[in-house]
């Protein structure tokens, strides 16, 4: 199985690679993730994940062939509004007050780039996720887990934010950040021997 480069640091990401036992390379791509006002918010993570493949071929060397490159975005979308990583302890409370009770969107775009053809495919997983209403002491608590830093939306649905979401819809894979379905679907369609033993 050719390994395939991910364009991503993210260790669930990672995790569900190694789950596939698909052989990868971690490569980070480094872009400006400001959303060109043009760009449906819905379609914001796939516009990210296809840039991601771009900066990452980009910086690989110009002398090494380039097989296949995969990238992802995922954003968490309540009211037309897209929620980050919270950039403090104060942000990630405001984020999880709003979600608490509700029900929002999280988004994950997901780009394959077939270096060999020099094709790039590209795919958009749309799921729900309900909170259960929460009070103000199980918001601490969830905080002082700490699971807030570096997660879009203030929380972590593989962790212990399992605790408070009453609901999916969707599926799992993709809330964490890379829908299997999608991923095996695309590379599927461009004849990567995934199921080949």
């Amino acid at each position: 199985m050719e390994p395939i480069i991910l364009a991503s640091a993210s260790p669930r990401r990672q995790q569900i690679l190694k789950s596939l036992g698909i052989p990868f390379i971690v490569h980070p791509a480094d872009i400006d993730e400001t959303i060109p006002k043009d760009i449906r918010v819905d379609d914001a993570p796939e516009y990210l994940a296809a840039k991601k493949i771009d900066a990452a071929v980009r910086s690989l060397s110009q002398d090494s062939e380039i097989g296949w490159v995969l990238a992802a975005d995922t954003a968490i979308v309540y009211k037309n509004r897209i929620y980050g990583k919270p950039k403090d302890i104060d942000e990630a409370r405001s984020f999880l007050t709003l979600f608490q009770g509700n029900t929002h969107k999280v988004i994950t775009g997901i780009a394959l780039y077939n270096g060999f053809l020099h094709y790039m495919s590209s795919r958009t997983s749309v799921n729900k996720v309900t909170f259960a209403p929460m009070s103000d002491e199980e918001i601490e608590w969830y905080l002082s887990t700490s699971e807030w830093h570096g997660a879009a939306g203030g929380y972590r649905i593989q962790e212990n934010g399992s605790c408070f979401i009453s609901k999916i819809e969707g599926t799992e894979s993709s809330v964490v950040g890379l829908p299997i379905y999608e991923l095996c679907d695309m590379l599927r369609e461009q004849n990567y021997k995934l199921f080949e033993r």
